[in-house]
């Protein structure tokens, strides 16, 4: 196999007295025709930064790249502005993290498939809606003429997804470089993106540069892996080999980062924080004909479930199944029937995704004093005292309460939101995906510090996660939904060594966790 991508000693300097000067370091890399390379570092190790280069997206007018990314025997560093347009789209395709900040909202999903064609090609209309329904029906999704007339906010997770990998595949791309492309999926969905990866690499020959912090995904897929921290590439080499015999410390402390599936049940109180009894959520379907009424979508049916004082509960299922419903309706944030019965105070939530939590126009102070000027008399410097000591709890200094959230890492914003729903101290927290958008060693942390949180509170936390690796390694207790209800539950050993249902049997599998027989 001919080599289609060399990368010598690319360096990448940024202008800005907010940020390091240089944020990629000597990087090489070297890909064969058809072959699956792996890219893997926490954030602001300079992966995606490299990434971009190759893709020729990185054109701020702040920014210097050195060295050489030679594709065809051009070097695209230095090559013409337009003869590197014919290559974008055309012969090198991205697949970006998030499909739904990706597709423009106002258009259909066929406008935005076609687009490449519309550039690089002199097909008719006809042509292109022809060449977009079979990408669509070749990325296995159902009905394409649907999703071809959907806007995205119309499709899932995963099918927005595949949305994004059908663009990129269109023009048959001899290069695919996929940026966190399963990271915000939940685990059934990763498996699937993962699947259609490989099958779209063999039928094409396609080179693909699989980006990720997630290293349970590189290894599944990857032949060879390259790891970067603080901008260079530390260790280079087969994937197994890797994982087997790490040779630098950061390797070492990535693959030790990665949830084990040690997991361990500490005693629990037997007194019940929350009973729910017989729980139902439905929605108004959306109007097909101005004259029709409405019908109901059924989220949630008849759900029975309890949390006991001072336990971590997971709550584990694909997407779309009704787990954040069912936080929604603890939370009261939407309407359901049944009964909800609380033995402690007003249950607060920490949601997925931390910079969408929090207001950008706030610094971190306000933020988390808010809830106690609502909701307290406490007078202003024992509220900034709070303030403060809530910030040392969560492991982050004084001065961050001065700060914006744009201005901090995911990690530390994700802590801002842990803080912020501990300030009234609950005794019931729901953690809602708390850790799928965070690489595997900020991972580690924050589940480290809910953990040292439930001890120090005695708190009671429901764990919502599509990661069983995760929700094994924190929970005592664990729930599985499927389709609004609760098909399977027990302790973390009997649902992981002897799991009952095909569901619960195939979210196994889908993680990687173990083989299970049917």
């Amino acid at each position: 196999m001919g080599k289609v991508l060399e990368v010598t000693d690319l360096n990448i300097r940024i202008y800005d007295k907010d940020t390091p000067d240089t944020v990629v370091f000597d990087f090489d890399l070297s890909m064969d025709e058809g072959e699956i390379v792996g890219l893997v570092g926490e954030s602001g190790s300079g992966k995606s930064m490299s990434a971009l280069a190759i893709a020729g997206l990185l054109n701020r007018h702040d920014m210097e790249k050195r060295g050489k990314i030679m594709f065809e025997g051009r070097d695209l560093l230095t090559c013409p502005r337009e003869e590197l347009r014919s290559h974008q789209g055309k012969d090198i395709g991205i697949i970006f993290q998030e499909p739904m900040t990706s597709l423009n909202p106002v258009k259909k999903i066929g406008w935005q498939v076609e687009e490449n064609l519309r550039i690089h090609t002199n097909m008719t209309p006809e042509e292109r809606k022809e060449r977009a329904l079979k990408v669509l029906k070749d990325v296995e999704l159902d009905n394409p003429e649907r999703v071809y007339n959907s806007y995205p906010h119309q499709l899932s997770g995963g099918m927005r997804q595949r949305v994004m990998i059908a663009s990129a595949m269109i023009c048959n791309p001899k290069i695919l470089i996929a940026d966190e492309p399963s990271t915000a999926l939940d685990v059934s969905v990763q498996a699937q993106i993962l699947k259609l990866l490989k099958r779209l690499n063999r039928t094409h020959n396609t080179a693909i540069l699989f980006i990720s912090h997630d290293l349970s995904l590189v290894r599944r897929l990857c032949k060879r892996v390259l790891v970067m921290k603080g901008g260079y590439v530390v260790e280079t080499g087969e994937t197994e080999k890797i994982f087997k015999n790490p040779e630098h410390e950061y390797t070492k402390k990535l693959i030790a980062a990665i949830p084990n599936c040690e997991g361990r049940q500490d005693p629990i109180d037997k007194e019940n924080i929350l009973m729910a009894k017989d729980i139902s959520v439905s929605f108004k379907e959306e109007r097909k004909k101005l004259l029709e009424k409405p019908g109901r979508v059924e989220v949630l049916r008849g759900l029975n479930m309890r949390i006991k004082k001072g336990e971590i509960l997971g709550l584990v299922g694909g997407s779309g199944c009704g787990k954040s419903t069912l936080a929604k309706a603890i939370t009261g944030i939407v309407p359901y029937t049944g009964e909800i019965e609380f033995n402690c105070k007003s249950p607060k939530m920490v949601f997925q995704d931390p910079y969408s939590s929090l207001n950008p126009a706030k610094k971190v102070g306000w933020i988390l004093e808010e809830p106690l000027k609502n909701c307290t008399n406490l007078s202003k410097e024992e509220r900034q005292k709070k303030v403060v000591e809530a910030l040392k709890e969560v492991g982050l200094d004084e001065y961050y309460k001065d700060r914006y959230p744009n201005e901090l890492s995911g990690g530390q914003r994700q802590r801002v939101c842990i803080a912020q729903a501990l300030m009234l101290e609950p005794e019931l927290l729901i953690a809602d995906e708390p850790v799928s958008a965070l690489d595997v060693t900020i991972q580690e942390q924050i589940i480290a510090l809910m953990q040292e949180l439930q001890k120090k509170r005695n708190l009671s936390i429901l764990f919502i996660s599509h990661d069983l690796r995760v929700v094994y390694k924190i929970c005592n207790y664990v729930l599985i939904m499927d389709k609004g209800q609760i098909v399977e539950r027990g302790s973390i050993e009997e649902i992981y060594t002897k799991p009952i249902t095909d569901v619960t049997k195939k979210l196994l599998r889908d993680a990687g966790i173990r083989e299970v027989s049917e």
